[in-house]
């Protein structure tokens, strides 16, 4: 077992608003050419402890699913969570299963003791957030 005296960098050290979400996620998945979902893994404090992969999908779909997110998440010894993916097409408009599977997720989150605290699509320089469009 290996401990990390710190955490993954961001400045500020607190994620506050979607945008701080999406401006970190931005970094890392931003300009994929395929589908990419990730977890910001958060303590109490709403400070980011790790960002995971989850997978790695097409240019238009990614496989998701609750076990391997919160895997991820367990392990990082999360209070909280916030799910984000990119789609390639630049176009960061939620579908119908983006909302299943925020749905999905924010209920097996709830049973283990981790909140979703927000889902996040990103597009050609702008985002969507599922918690502010009402969608979760």
């Amino acid at each position: 077992m290996v401990r990390e005296s710190t955490s993954i960098f961001y400045p500020g050290r607190m994620i506050r608003t979607a945008k701080d979400a999406a401006d970190l996620f931005g970094q890392f998945i931003g300009d994929c050419d395929r589908e990419s979902f990730c977890i910001l893994c958060l303590n109490t404090k709403n400070e980011p402890t790790a960002l995971h992969q989850v997978s790695t999908g097409t240019l238009n779909a990614s496989l998701v699913h609750p076990r391997e997110t919160f895997k991820l998440a367990i392990l990082a010894n999360s209070a909280s969570i916030i799910a984000c993916h990119n789609h390639p097409s630049g176009q960061p408009d939620p579908s119908q299963q983006d909302v299943e599977i925020t749905e999905r997720l924010r209920d097996s989150g709830s049973l283990l003791g981790i909140d979703l605290l927000d889902h996040i699509i990103l597009g050609a320089g702008n985002f969507v957030s599922l918690k502010e469009k009402g969608l979760m």
